[in-house]
């Protein structure tokens, strides 16, 4: 692959404005000497107006997602990628949600454009655990754990058991669920199923990942030890 191609790929531009960027002499390797669009690519010697380029393709990104965003990139409504760099969703291969939260679930949102990471991570044979804190419409009646411990609760409209789930009860409107698959909208139905609603939802964790300190609406890149602890 050229180096044009490279840098239109990371989202920089259509081909053409990244050939008008080799024309202004912005693009230069690390000591400040011209690059043209057909030289071969040394990504990590590359810079744009003195910048390193974005990281290539195989990254994977931790958000904390606010409520009132949507993880569809064609909602008409405020967006996950209007929280990041608008080249970012220009990228190819495309920047893509890891599974989804709904608009008003905040928390732990990953991204990736590594295709195969993508289906390891949200593959029903990895079983990664997710931890959500649930804030309740009414007091929990007491037999909510067991219930979702038993691996035979039914939602509406489907045909299979969810697989059993931990909950720890934090005071009497508040509980922590790690559940091992990811249906639509499931900590919603499960509440419903047992008369309640789901005021507040907030994803703490996935497999071995946590937000630390990260403020909602911010957003890491993820290094090779983290991408480890997810599956730990």
């Amino acid at each position: 692959m050229k180096l044009l191609k490279h840098i239109a790929n990371l989202g920089y531009g259509s081909r053409k404005d990244v050939q008008w960027l080799f024309r202004e002499g912005r693009i230069t390797d690390a000591d400040g000497e011209v690059l043209y669009a057909d030289d071969p690519v040394l990504h990590d010697s590359v810079r744009l107006d003195g910048a390193p380029l974005d990281p290539p393709p195989g990254m994977l990104l931790l958000l904390n997602k606010p409520t009132g965003v949507t993880c569809s990139s064609k909602d008409t409504g405020r967006i996950v990628y209007d929280l990041f760099p608008p080249r970012y969703s220009l990228r190819s291969p495309v920047l893509s949600t890891v599974g989804r939260l709904d608009r008003e679930t905040s928390g732990l949102l990953l991204l990736t454009d590594d295709g195969q990471l993508l289906h390891r991570i949200i593959s029903p044979k990895s079983k990664l655990p997710k931890v959500y804190l649930a804030q309740l419409a009414e007091d929990l009646r007491g037999d909510e754990a067991a219930l979702f411990a038993s691996g035979r609760l039914l939602l509406e409209g489907e045909k299979t058991p969810l697989l059993p789930a931990e909950l720890d009860v934090v005071d009497a409107r508040t509980a922590r669920l790690t559940l091992h698959e990811g249906r639509y909208h499931q900590v919603r139905r499960m509440f419903a199923a047992v008369g309640n609603h789901v005021a507040a939802l907030h994803r703490e964790r996935i497999g071995g990942l946590t937000l630390g300190a990260l403020a909602q609406g911010e957003w890491r890149m993820l290094g090779d030890a983290e991408r480890t602890a997810l599956f730990v």
